[in-house]
This record gives C-alpha cells, sequence and structure tokens, in this order.
C-alpha cells in the first residue's frame, strides 16, 4: 500500500484546496499516481446512501461522462450516490478521488474495499486529513466534506434529503466560492426534497452531463466509433447482437440491473458504439 502524505504550502498539495477558509494543514494520500491529479479540473458528485435506482443510473451517468472527459470525479466513497460516481469513473478507465473520514489506510465502509482498490488500480487516489490508523467516527465525515467541495471547481448533488450530509458538501462549496448544481426529483420524493431546495435557492440545474461540463470549463469528450473494454459494455453488446434492441429487452438479456445497465449504455454512447434514440438502442459497430 503506497502511503505518503503532502504539507499544505509545499509542491504537489492541491491548488484549490489551499484556497478554502480551513484547508488541512497535511494531506494523507493513498495510490500510485502523481500528485499532478489532485490538481486537474474536478467535479464533486454526491448525495444520499439510500438512493432511488433512478439516483444511482444518474450519478453513474455523470460521473461516467465526465471522466470520459477527462474530469476528475470527487466523492466520498459512501454507500449510494457516492459510490456509484466512483464507479462511474472507473467504468471508463477515469480518475476518481474518495475522500475519507477516516486513515486513508481503512476501507470505510468495508464493503468498499473492492471499489477502493478498483480507484488506486485505474489511476486514482484515496485522500484524508486524518492519519493511517484513525477510526472512522461520525464526527469526522462534516469534516471531511469541506476536502470534497474543496477539491473540485463544482459540486454536484444528485440526491439529498432535506438534512443531508451531501447538503453539508453544498454548503461548503458555497462558501468556498464553487458553483453548485443539483439534480431535479420529484417533488412527492423525499430524496428529491434537499436538491428541489436547492434549486430553489439559486442551484444550477442539471439536464445533462453537459451542464456538468461546463460548469469546471470542459468540452465534451470527442465521439470515436468503438467499444471500450468493460464486461457490462460488452455484456450489453452481447445482448444486442443476440436481437435485443430495447434497454427492457438487453436488461432481460444480459441478467443486467437498471443502474448498471444505464451506465453501461451512457459508455457505449460516449464512445460511439451505439444510438439510443427514442427508447430504441441501434449499434454503430460494423460487422
Amino acid at each position: 500500500m503506497n502511503v505518503r502524505s503532502v504539507v499544505r504550502g509545499t509542491n504537489g498539495y492541491p491548488p484549490l484546496l489551499a484556497a478554502i477558509p480551513d484547508p488541512p494543514s497535511k494531506l494523507w494520500v493513498r495510490g500510485d499516481a502523481a500528485l499532478e491529479v489532485l490538481a486537474r479540473p474536478a467535479v464533486a458528485i454526491v448525495g444520499a446512501r439510500a438512493c432511488s435506482g433512478y439516483g444511482r443510473s444518474v450519478a453513474r451517468l455523470l460521473a461516467t461522462e465526465a471522466a470520459a472527459a477527462g474530469v476528475v470525479v470527487v466523492s466520498g466513497l459512501a454507500r449510494g450516490i457516492d459510490g456509484e460516481a466512483h464507479r462511474g469513473a472507473v467504468a471508463v478507465r477515469g480518475v476518481t478521488v474518495a475522500v475519507l473520514g477516516c486513515g486513508v489506510d481503512r476501507d470505510y465502509p468495508a464493503a468498499h474495499a473492492e471499489l477502493a482498490r478498483a480507484i488506486v488500480d485505474v489511476g486514482g487516489l484515496i485522500v484524508s486529513e486524518y492519519e493511517p490508523g484513525v477510526e472512522p467516527a461520525p464526527w469526522r465525515f462534516p469534516a471531511r466534506n469541506r476536502i470534497i467541495a474543496g477539491l473540485a471547481r463544482a459540486t454536484v448533488v444528485v440526491e439529498a434529503r432535506e438534512r443531508s450530509g451531501a447538503l453539508i458538501t453544498a454548503d461548503f462549496a458555497l462558501e468556498d466560492g464553487r458553483e453548485v448544481l443539483a439534480v431535479p426529483g420529484e417533488i412527492t420524493s423525499t430524496l428529491s426534497a434537499g436538491t428541489n431546495g436547492l434549486l430553489r435557492q439559486g442551484g444550477t440545474p442539471v439536464t445533462s452531463a453537459a451542464d456538468v461540463l461546463e460548469a469546471v470549463g470542459v468540452g465534451p469528450v470527442p465521439v470515436g466509433a468503438t467499444a471500450p473494454d468493460d464486461p457490462t459494455a460488452a455484456a450489453v453488446l452481447e445482448a444486442m447482437a443476440g436481437g435485443a434492441s430495447t434497454a427492457d429487452e438487453i436488461a432481460r438479456t444480459s441478467g443486467l440491473a437498471a443502474g448498471p445497465l444505464a451506465a453501461a449504455l451512457a459508455v457505449l454512447e460516449l464512445a460511439g458504439s451505439v444510438v439510443v434514440e427514442e427508447g430504441v438502442v441501434r449499434s454503430t459497430i460494423a460487422r
């Protein structure tokens, strides 16, 4: 396990993080990637732990498209939206940074140990202001949210209840002078109360990944007619080769759940391998 630290005021310390009102004096980093990763254009994607299927698929989609465009995806490795954001970036072998409320030698939650390893394997980093060996504690997570917001040019809240840690991250982003975006949700859903509240207060609505890329000042990924090297995407293409032409048919044939299927279709659209029009999925790969 490659663990190192970088002190504020020295080379390698993230410049955006150094600019927040209360930057950590030292940042602990796990992973082999260069510290330069922490200075690249980044977006924070956060939200509810107990999220909906829709929230999961949107978080993956936004992270997938951001990472494919070269944007670093920052989140907190928590269950729900955070985990899906990391998975979306990993799916296209993009860079993602997980900020922990404990030492970087801890995989928290334990259920995301494999995800943490995947983040590092594709060139991402696990970071924390807490030294190795520090155990997770409830009061540490609101504090780590300022680092999530501080590393990013913009923060996107996908789903959040009225009282949510994701809204704390959004508040930190606003204090830092960064843009806050929110995904609109159903007015009857408690999971959308926080995000709809942000929009009512002037947050930027997310209607597509293009809104996220614009917020961080990055253009869309160039499209090329190739199929990505991803098992889930390969399962989608295999189902389509067998005659499946809608999302429902692909799901039945491949056995993929709605969230992973939506993320795979986004990856394939970005690669120029499929086109989705009015519910019909069409392959563009020559046979």
